[in-house]
């Protein structure tokens, strides 16, 4: 049996040893100065990763960030290209938000690219896009007559039809296209948060269009506010946001949700402000970032540290491997050393 003496001890050691690892995170930027907003970032592996902005610009990268193929796509140079999520070095899906509302492919790096869906109707605008798999994903858009739109491909995105039943919207609630993590699908079941004049989680399990809503404890009742992200580890999601146009506020800009028995709680320290997007590391480990800047949070989201100001839009990690990117407006990209 430990000793009073021994026990304090090792919990003295163990709080140092958990400071020190939150220290140690340092974000390194690779690429700036270009003439785009990115808010879609999908790493493949520790070598691939694809990014997507505004005008119309992807970029590729196949030696884990150091050079970048950037292209501006043709016929797309007023495109916003909010989101991506890409396969390989080859197959990739991107989307445009606004008017027309696009979904194009390619799979071949990056060197041409294939229009599969257009829309032209004023009341689309598509806000995420995730994958169950290379075959089925889904595409997130704007509610339309107090439904929120909702789009399926089972060919990997070679066509794309309206789900029969999507979810209902509050008057005011929507979600927002700034990262492509307001939607998730994890274990083939639907996340959405939203925000506006209401904040909600709404989820469908295992894809079937009966959905579950939960109010959710952040800020929220103006366009600006409400939940942005969300990242899912087994029976855990952490959610954030805040108010993009006050970054600084640092009151309910992340909440906790957990199972059994169903639950909200908020952290004992949030992260340092408004936070667009938020991703599962590993272990007890999340990561969000904002344009108020990044936070590491080691205890699954009940303590955060800022460990760099700079503003971003997005952060992912490697669907294989441990890279873990940034992506922000000016072309910003960067990459988390750990």
């Amino acid at each position: 049996m430990k000793t009073k003496y021994q026990l304090i001890t090792s919990i003295l050691f163990s709080l140092l040893f958990i400071s020190s690892i939150a220290r140690s995170q340092s974000i390194t930027l690779l690429q700036q100065d270009k003439p785009t907003s990115i808010r879609g970032l999908s790493v493949v592996n520790d070598q691939t990763a694809w990014i997507s902005g505004s005008k119309g610009y992807i970029a590729i990268t196949n030696d884990g960030g150091k050079t970048w193929d950037w292209q501006q796509i043709k016929g797309y140079e007023k495109a916003e290209f909010r989101d991506i999520e890409a396969f390989s070095d080859k197959k990739a899906v991107i989307m445009s938000s606004g008017t027309p509302s696009l979904v194009l492919k390619t799979t071949d790096g990056g060197k041409t690219w294939q229009e599969k869906y257009r829309k032209t109707d004023t009341t689309y605008f598509f806000d995420a896009m995730d994958f169950a798999d290379e075959q089925h994903g889904y595409i997130l858009g704007d509610p339309i007559k107090d439904k929120f739109l909702l789009m399926e491909t089972n060919d990997g995105g070679e066509t794309w039809t309206n789900m029969s039943n999507p979810p209902t919207a509050l008057p005011g609630e929507a979600a927002f296209a700034a990262s492509g993590t307001c939607f998730r699908v994890y274990n083939k079941s639907l996340f959405i948060v939203s925000g506006g004049k209401a904040s909600r989680m709404i989820t469908a399990i295992n894809g079937k269009s009966e959905y579950n809503y939960v109010d959710l404890p952040l800020t929220h009742s103006k366009p600006s506010q409400g939940a942005f992200s969300l990242a899912i580890k087994k029976n855990k999601i952490i959610v954030v946001g805040g108010d993009y146009e006050k970054d600084k506020i640092t009151d309910s800009v992340a909440t906790i949700f957990t199972t059994p028995p169903p639950a909200f709680n908020a952290p004992a320290q949030g992260p340092g402000g408004f936070q667009s997007s938020v991703e599962y590391i590993k272990d007890d480990t999340f990561l969000s970032t904002g344009t108020s800047g990044t936070n590491i949070t080691l205890d699954d989201g009940r303590t955060w540290r800022q460990i760099d100001s700079t503003s971003f839009n997005v952060c992912s990690k490697a669907k294989h491997g441990k890279m873990i990117l940034f992506a922000g407006n000016g072309g910003k990209i960067a990459i988390l050393k750990m």
